[in-house]
This record gives C-alpha cells, sequence and structure tokens, in this order.
C-alpha cells in the first residue's frame, strides 16, 4: 500500500494538531488578568476562579514574567492547600484574607506533592516566582489591594 505525500502531509498535520490541543488543554490559556498593588508594586495575575481553572492553575509552564503570577480565589473561606504536582516553576504563595491581609506566605518547590496550606480560612491565595514576596519585603500583615469582591 503506497500512501501519497499529500495524504501523509494532511496525516501528519492533523496529528500534530491533535497532540498541541492535548498539550495546551493542560494549561491555563487565556484566563482573564486583574492587576493587583501591594506597596509600591503592581502584579499582573491571571485569575483562576472555576475550579478547572484552580485544578489546573501554574503546571505545565515553564516560566513566569517577574511581576506576573495567579490569584486563586474560591467561592468560601477554607482552608484551601496547595501543591505542586505537574508544576515546573518554583512558586511562592500567599494566603489573604478578605480585607486583603496576606495571613502566611510559604515557598514551594517544583514538582512536589507537599501540602502548602494557611494558617487561617481564606478566600485568595496569590503565586508569584518563588522569593518573590521575600525580595521585596512583603510579610504576613502587607495588604494586597485590588482583589475581586465575592
Amino acid at each position: 500500500m503506497q500512501i501519497s505525500k499529500t495524504l501523509l502531509r494532511t496525516l501528519l498535520a492533523l496529528l500534530f494538531f491533535i497532540t498541541s490541543s492535548l498539550v495546551f488543554a493542560q494549561v491555563n490559556v487565556g484566563l482573564p488578568t486583574i492587576e493587583l498593588k501591594t506597596g509600591i508594586y503592581r502584579i499582573q495575575a491571571e485569575l483562576a476562579d472555576t475550579p478547572k481553572a484552580r485544578e489546573v492553575g501554574l503546571m505545565n509552564r515553564t516560566n513566569m514574567p517577574a511581576n506576573s503570577g495567579m490569584l486563586f480565589v474560591f467561592e468560601q473561606k477554607a482552608g484551601h492547600c496547595f501543591w505542586m504536582n505537574n508544576t515546573k516553576i518554583p512558586l511562592s504563595i500567599a494566603f489573604i484574607a478578605d480585607d486583603g491581609r496576606i495571613v502566611n506566605i510559604d515557598e514551594m518547590q517544583a514538582e512536589t506533592t507537599n501540602n502548602h496550606c494557611p494558617t487561617a480560612a481564606v478566600r485568595y491565595a496569590l503565586e508569584m516566582n518563588k522569593q518573590w514576596f521575600s525580595e521585596r519585603v512583603i510579610v504576613p500583615g502587607s495588604v494586597i489591594s485590588g482583589l475581586p469582591k465575592r
């Protein structure tokens, strides 16, 4: 059986399209963004405010711009814990109370399954590149403004 070059190219293109679609389905492409502020710093944060967006988070990404992050927004205040399974870049996470005050900050290693949890029930969590908060002396008690109202 001989396959024409045109048919082979079409099949290869289709295979590439299907494979690419599966890879991109694991990444939160096209999430809305929100501008947050803390002190003199502005943060461009992707908004993970749906169950699927929160589930995927920053998985499979290989980099993140310096003042960018991901804001996780939950419907209910609770002890929402995070882990780094399938997350390729090390991150810092700030757990944030409804009034914008940071409750606690944790450093997270890439590709680990350790739990990182807030010390109090929260509705918001902000992931940034590792040590982003400490390098800017942003500590528990600091305020993040611009959070979406729930």
